[in-house]
């Protein structure tokens, strides 16, 4: 990496005041593209990012993995230029891209020049929109992603997920592997990827956030220039589906010293009313780490393990309370069987006023840490606007932290946590632990 291209990315991480109030501006280019921007005109630079919905979950059962191949084909060239050649204007303009597939989405990021923002984003332009996926990148890729596929399977968190995701899902497209599996990549061609673009990339489906030294006058051209000849409507995105698990203990037999647990069962939806209390209380039973319940009790007090945690998983069309945890064989059942016990426990809803406002003093104080540099608040701007949140979010996210009781949080803990219904898959030679699927 060259000198200015490190100046330019240690620049990037300059912060902005973490107390102050982030100004959104919602911007409609002349063609019709909404966007929402944060000016900011101390450095000369400009942060932008591009969400689409729909990401991996739009491949069909046959096609699994087309959506991840296709975006790690976006870099590797366009046109006349190969991935070197494109990696190297790229760098000659200082300018940073980069692309993701997600379950829900697929992420386009981009941090470039004021100066020359005009020629990196019309570069970045013939890579999203005429990316070259010619056989000689296309192998190359290919054999990367199976590469990876083929460790996936000795990797237990991998095999764990899997399973889960396909005791949870049936049929649906969320029990698939979001990078396909051996078998149906290396059935990919490059016509497949075609249409995994055609399907994903489009201007009904997408979400764009800037931040940086750009003007809401001098945006909207900008964002037609950019994004303006994608294909105005994508493929349909997949209806919503219930959580499955029925509360069952699968055991998937693997020679390895430490069996890893996932747990879940039926969550709380993104717009759902309580869900921020749910997502404080969860902090509170082991979403937080250090002081949570689940390591208080599972680590710190008795050793069985190194990391256990849960979350609260809210995606586009289902929803799951989640948990992991890692142990050796012969402690892996004693793990889960504190886990359950610390579940029943939260679901009696006993937390205390002392844990409400310690896990109000953190949440609220880690809040602005996310948004400590342009491409970060770039990428917030985009998940909100994914989660269907209000342009206000970001500064009135911490008020209603603050606001939430404590008859509240025990009030979703009764209601949401569901200790009869956890469903857990063990991979590894567990002792002691009864399979029951």
């Amino acid at each position: 990496m060259n000198r200015l291209l490190i100046a330019v990315f240690a620049l990037f991480l300059i912060a902005m005041p973490a107390t102050a109030q982030i100004k959104i501006q919602e911007v409609i280019s002349p063609g019709g593209i909404k966007a929402w921007l944060v000016e900011e005109h101390t450095i000369p630079f400009i942060a932008l990012k591009v969400g689409f919905r729909g990401g991996t979950s739009l491949d069909s059962a046959e096609k699994q993995g087309a959506t991840n191949l296709m975006v790690g084909l976006l870099e590797e060239g366009t046109g006349d230029m190969d991935a070197a050649a494109f990696l190297k204007a790229t760098e000659e303009l200082a300018a940073n891209f980069s692309y993701s597939a997600r379950r829900d989405s697929v992420m386009i990021s981009a941090r470039v020049l004021t100066s020359n923002a005009s020629e990196a984003l019309d570069l970045l332009k013939l890579a999203i929109t005429k990316p070259a996926f010619n056989q000689v990148a296309f192998d190359r890729v290919q054999g990367q992603v199976i590469s990876g596929l083929e460790s996936e399977k000795s990797d237990p968190d991998a095999i764990a997920g899997k399973r889960m995701n396909q005791i949870s899902y049936g049929e649906h497209a969320y029990s698939r592997p979001r990078e396909g599996s051996v078998k149906t990549v290396n059935m990919l061609t490059p016509a497949d990827m075609l249409a995994a673009h055609r399907a994903g990339l489009s201007l009904d489906h997408m979400v764009v956030g800037v931040v940086g030294d750009v003007t809401a006058a001098q945006l909207g051209p900008m964002l037609d220039r950019l994004l303006g000849d994608l294909p105005k409507t994508g493929a349909d995105l997949p209806e919503n589906v219930d959580f499955a698990a029925t509360g069952k203990t699968t055991v998937i037999d693997f020679d390895t010293p430490q069996s890893v647990a996932l747990w879940s069962h039926k969550g709380l939806d993104r717009h759902h009313p309580d869900f921020l209390a749910a997502y404080v209380m969860n902090h509170i039973l082991g979403g937080g780490g250090f002081g949570s319940r689940l390591t208080d009790e599972v680590r710190e007090k008795r050793g069985l393990t190194y990391g256990v945690y849960s979350y609260l998983a809210a995606l586009d069309h289902s929803n799951f309370v989640g948990g992991s945890v890692a142990s050796g064989n012969d402690k892996i059942a004693e793990a889960i069987a504190v886990i359950r016990t610390e579940w029943a426990r939260a679901a009696k809803g006993d937390f205390t006023a002392q844990e409400l406002d310690d896990a109000k003093k953190y949440l609220t104080g880690s809040y602005p840490l996310r948004f400590g540099s342009n491409a970060q608040i770039a990428g917030a701007l985009v998940s909100l606007q994914l989660d269907f949140l209000p342009i206000d979010y970001v500064n009135t996210r911490n008020g209603k932290v603050d606001a939430l009781t404590l008859d509240h949080i025990n009030r979703v803990a009764q209601e949401l946590l569901r200790p009869d219904q956890l469903q857990f898959v063990v991979v590894g030679k567990p002792v002691g632990l009864q399979a029951s699927q």
